[in-house]
């Protein structure tokens, strides 16, 4: 168990630390807030990659492979990062002021951070692989024992990195300047933009 364990951990940083929406737009966000909307941007995307990571997990990921379930994901999942992608450019363009309600700006960061992983159907790719590794891992079917372990020491990952990121990402708030702030909001765009088109290729 302690194994599998350990597995999953690795697995779960090298998920969360690897480029991508989540990570963008955590840094979008915590460039203009700081520190607790970014955090809020990643704990909001656990949500999606706890619904996904069930679905790997326990196989009904053949159910998402068909195209009538696919293909409107994908659309929603394309629109919705160019959206973001589009407000980053703007951002860019026009440096924002921090919001004020601290609140406000917290809660939308919460549910965009959820929305980018929950719409974003390639994730179902990656935990349909570690359902893979996970019985390679063990030689065997897992047992839903093991699965839980698999489970928790992702998630674990997923949790401390989270605090890791946004920490990193509002270092980087107090120490830049607005010609930086321009020139990673207009990346952050960039990458959004970009992936983007890069979910519509699997069309």
């Amino acid at each position: 168990m302690l194994t599998i364990f350990f597995y999953a951990l690795v697995f779960g940083f090298v998920f969360c630390l690897s480029p991508g929406a989540v990570l963008a737009e955590t840094l979008r966000r915590g460039l203009l807030h700081g520190f607790t909307p970014a955090l809020l941007v990643q704990v909001g995307s656990l949500v999606g990659d706890a619904v996904w990571a069930v679905i790997g997990l326990t196989g009904i990921a053949l159910l998402i492979q068909h195209d009538a379930v696919r293909v409107p994901l994908t659309v929603v999942c394309a629109l919705y990062l160019a959206w973001l992608g589009v407000r980053s450019l703007l951002d860019a363009w026009h440096l924002p002021e921090a919001d004020s309600n601290v609140a406000r700006s917290g809660k939308n960061a919460l549910a965009v951070g959820a929305a980018i992983s929950l719409a974003n159907p390639k994730n179902i790719v990656y935990w349909g692989a570690l359902g893979s590794a996970l019985s390679g891992i063990v030689g065997a079917t897992p047992s839903h024992g093991q699965t839980l372990t698999f489970f928790a020491g992702f998630m674990l990952a997923s949790v401390l990195s989270c605090f890791l990121i946004a920490a990193l990402v509002n270092l980087l708030r107090q120490n830049a300047s607005p010609l930086w702030q321009r020139i990673s909001y207009g990346a952050c765009g960039v990458v959004l933009i970009y992936l983007a088109i890069l979910a519509t290729q699997g069309i």
